[in-house]
């Protein structure tokens, strides 16, 4: 009995640690056309990340599965941006795609306050790079203002 109570207790802690993880990172909005998510982050004084992802995409899995929910990546981009993913072979995905010419995945999109593409990046990478990626294409976005 006395095992019974510790091996619930142990998987007790277990699913906290794996849903306080999954609180930690990236918050993507969901079933919101970028249109919403850019009044949203317009809204909020916010830019617009865009994730644009396919379902068989090994790159686009591993930042959403490994660099995404890190604690690191969630304080950075959920304080700056809201964030939004399109399959883009599916739904609104296929226009943004041709729109935003989207030709590698994955790709991510940073939109400013009034919905104008400011900086693109293509690949994946270790959230602290990645992180790095953005703030240099930022910097370069703010100097051709």
């Amino acid at each position: 009995m006395k095992t019974m109570k510790a091996m619930l207790a142990v998987l007790a802690l277990m699913l906290a640690s794996v849903a306080t993880a999954q609180t930690e990172g990236v918050k993507f909005v969901e079933g919101k056309s970028l249109a919403q998510v850019m009044a949203q982050a317009k809204k909020e004084g916010k830019l617009t990340f865009v994730d644009c992802y396919t379902t068989w995409c090994g790159p686009c899995k591993m930042m959403a599965n490994r660099e995404f929910p890190k604690k690191e990546a969630g304080d950075y981009f959920n304080a700056k941006f809201v964030c939004a993913k399109y399959d883009i072979e599916a739904g609104e995905g296929i226009e943004l795609a041709k729109k935003y010419d989207v030709r590698s995945i994955p790709t991510f999109l940073i939109f400013n306050t009034e919905g104008e593409l400011i900086h693109r990046m293509v690949g994946a990478n270790e959230i602290g790079e990645f992180i790095k990626s953005v703030e240099d294409g930022l910097k370069q976005a703010q100097s051709n203002d």
